[in-house]
């Protein structure tokens, strides 16, 4: 299967983004890719944090999910949508929150599968400084779901320093694990390709990194570096900086000769599954 992970440099305009989503979601499709990511925040970079709060959609409603509904349908492939924030329902007592969520849409335009972003990103480094808890609430439980017979795992972003989530979602083990992102550029250059290599290589699949890379209108600079890696950590694809597509072949035989020539999976210890 040809998979294909897009890089944006989103502005704080949902209207500018979704046209170039689209725009990269239809290159991806004319290229043969069956698969399209998206990254972290591709609808919105706001120029604050509670921008978030006024872009929120309700399930099943809105906008964002609509062009990615239609994107999905029209170009007959599966989009994992990067994230959007999604309203948290009624009752909840929580009305200065939303959720990051990440919607699957399959080929045919109906909702696949979602996942609410579980661990949220807090940086303070004395010049730069982050807390999603400020506007985010936390998603709970780990998502898979299956595009045309292969296993995929969902994630976002903060998420990837956390392997123990990508454990729970390999009983069966996932042929491919998503990781939309919008890293900062100051950790990215540091960790970003090291800890997606390392989730390929002990999980033994394929990973899919579509991040935000460049500077924004809002003065934050993101890292970029879309990329893809094979089971055995070998990096297939990459972009660094700008808007643009990232393509590679994902390869279930691939998965199968690592997987026999080092049975890693076959030797946890059920202590500690």
């Amino acid at each position: 299967m040809l998979i294909a992970a897009l890089q944006t440099v989103s502005t704080p305009r949902v209207d500018e983004n979704l046209d170039h989503a689209r725009r990269l979601i239809a290159q991806a499709a004319e290229a043969g890719a069956r698969l399209v990511g998206l990254p972290e925040y591709f609808c919105l970079m706001g120029l604050a944090d509670r921008d978030k709060l006024a872009a929120a959609e309700r399930p099943g409603d809105g906008p964002i999910q609509a062009m990615l509904a239609d994107a999905a349908r029209h170009h007959g492939v599966w989009i994992i949508g990067g994230t959007l924030p999604m309203r948290i329902g009624t009752g909840l007592g929580l009305p200065d929150r939303v959720l990051n969520a990440s919607c699957v849409f399959a080929p045919d335009g109906a909702l696949a599968a979602r996942y609410d972003k579980m661990h949220l990103f807090r940086y303070d480094n004395g010049r730069e400084n982050f807390d999603e808890g400020r506007v985010l609430q936390a998603g709970s439980e780990p998502v898979t779901f299956d595009a045309d017979g292969l296993r995929v795992g969902l994630s976002i972003c903060y998420d990837l320093r956390f392997p123990e989530l990508y454990r729970a979602m390999m009983s069966p083990p996932c042929d491919l694990l998503a990781v939309p992102a919008a890293f900062t550029h100051t950790t990215g250059r540091a960790h970003w390709e090291l800890l997606l290599r390392a989730r390929a290589v002990e999980n033994q699949c394929y990973v899919i990194a579509p991040a935000q890379g460049g500077l924004h209108e809002n003065g934050r600079r993101t890292f970029g570096h879309s990329l893809v890696v094979d089971p055995w950590g070998e990096v297939l694809a990459m972009r660094e900086e700008g808007e643009g597509i990232v393509l590679a072949t994902l390869d279930p035989a691939r998965i199968a000769q690592v997987r026999m020539q080092l049975p890693a999976l076959t030797h946890r210890q059920p202590r500690w599954m």
